[in-house]
């Protein structure tokens, strides 16, 4: 114990980023299981396409969107979700929705927002459209 009091006297800035650090761990964490929204695989997100005819609410800008995007997937803007702006998603909140971006990184907020929007079961994909085409899965392109 004394050789801990040691260090923590001679690298108090050390010390004080661990704890930073762990901090920001454990927010995330418990953040992570307080969400109504589950992160979802690849696989998860196949099954709820293929047998409960998921819709897929694809984040990316409009010309990401059409490059590649997963087949059947609404294009919407966050900003149109917060606005609650959703227009033809609205008559599919008692269905499964996978929010998608790029990377997966950016959808946690907007999928929060359509929950308080009142849609029952919402998803993100982890990783996004990157891990999707990553696994050499299809994409479809133009729309």
């Amino acid at each position: 114990m004394q050789e801990i009091m040691q260090f923590v006297s001679r690298h108090p800035v050390l010390c004080l980023a661990w704890i930073a650090l762990l901090g920001a761990v454990l927010f995330t964490s418990f953040k992570g299981f307080a969400s109504k929204v589950k992160v979802i695989t690849r696989g998860e997100a196949t099954r709820l396409i293929n047998k409960e005819d998921a819709v897929i609410v694809d984040l990316r800008q409009r010309d990401d969107f059409r490059k590649g995007h997963i087949a059947g997937s609404v294009n919407l803007l966050p900003n149109d979700i917060k606005a609650n702006n959703v227009g033809e998603l609205e008559k599919h909140k008692s269905k499964p929705v996978i929010v998608v971006d790029g990377s997966g990184m950016q959808a946690q907020d907007p999928a929060n927002a359509l929950i308080k929007a009142g849609f029952e079961q919402v998803y993100v994909l982890k990783e996004g459209v990157a891990g999707w085409s990553g696994e050499n899965l299809p994409l479809v392109r133009g729309k």
